[in-house]
């Protein structure tokens, strides 16, 4: 598509925004870039929105993973074996999703949404002193969950941030902050996947995902600085977070039901 200069600054706008989201709580970002993408810049196709916005967050949470990674925030043996088994689910669930009309899925993935951030909130967080490693206890249930939020990140066109997180909590049951830096490399990885996919298939707006991807790198720094802020009040991050993924779900559950027009 052809980009206007309002187009073009409310790209750049938009793409803050995702790269503050997955900076702040290591997700939220894609599940908000394709209704940015289709609502306020105007991209006319929703697939192309999601191939776009796959791209886009793969490079923003990548920028937010460098960040979390110089605090010390990430945990590579436990994100190396769910990404690697999230990337396999990805490429699964991102051939399906393209065969799937795009509004349906919404609505059914708001629902999913609301359940996870109810979750969350209700959850009582442990110390972030913790130390998480890899082991024989916990390296099957990062395997499992890695393929299911893999898949549903693919069969989405979404980075997954908000179930990867709860997915690692699960899986290891290591800090939020710990979860949201390390949940950064499995985003990367299941981006890539996903837009390698819908960019084979012809449906990635390149000059848009760049346009997106300068401005989600400035946000990303922005939301991470936040992070570590909120993160010195013991839970406070996991609100955050939690409310956020309510806040987003009630948008595209309407919008998808076509409550708001």
């Amino acid at each position: 598509m052809t980009l206007t200069a309002l187009q073009t600054g409310l790209g750049a706008a938009a793409g803050g925004l995702v790269g503050f989201s997955l900076g702040l709580v290591g997700g939220g970002g894609s599940i908000l870039a394709v209704p940015l993408l289709v609502y306020l810049v105007g991209v006319p196709l929703p697939h192309v929105a999601i191939g776009t916005s796959a791209v886009a967050v793969a490079a923003n949470a990548l920028a937010g993973l460098v960040n979390h990674a110089r605090a010390g925030n990430v945990r590579w043996p436990c994100a190396s074996v769910f990404a690697g088994a999230g990337v396999i689910g990805a490429l699964g669930g991102a051939r399906l999703g393209k065969m799937v009309d795009g509004q349906a899925l919404l609505a059914a993935f708001a629902v999913m949404m609301a359940v996870v951030a109810v979750l969350m909130l209700r959850r009582r967080e442990p110390g972030e002193d913790r130390r998480v490693r890899l082991g024989r206890d916990n390296a099957p249930m990062l395997v499992a969950t890695g393929l299911a939020v893999g898949g549903l990140s693919g069969f989405f066109g979404i980075g997954g941030g908000f179930l990867i997180v709860p997915g690692l909590i699960l899986a290891t049951g290591m800090p939020m902050l710990q979860a949201v830096g390390t949940s950064l490399v499995a985003v990367t990885a299941f981006g890539l996947a996903t837009a390698g996919s819908y960019a084979a298939a012809g449906l990635v707006d390149w000059r848009l995902a760049s346009i997106f991807v300068g401005g989600g790198v400035i946000g990303s720094i922005a939301g991470t600085w936040a992070g570590r802020r909120l993160a010195a009040r013991r839970g406070l991050l996991t609100k955050v977070f939690g409310g956020l993924i309510l806040l987003v779900a009630a948008y595209v559950l309407a919008r998808s039901l076509g409550v708001m027009g």
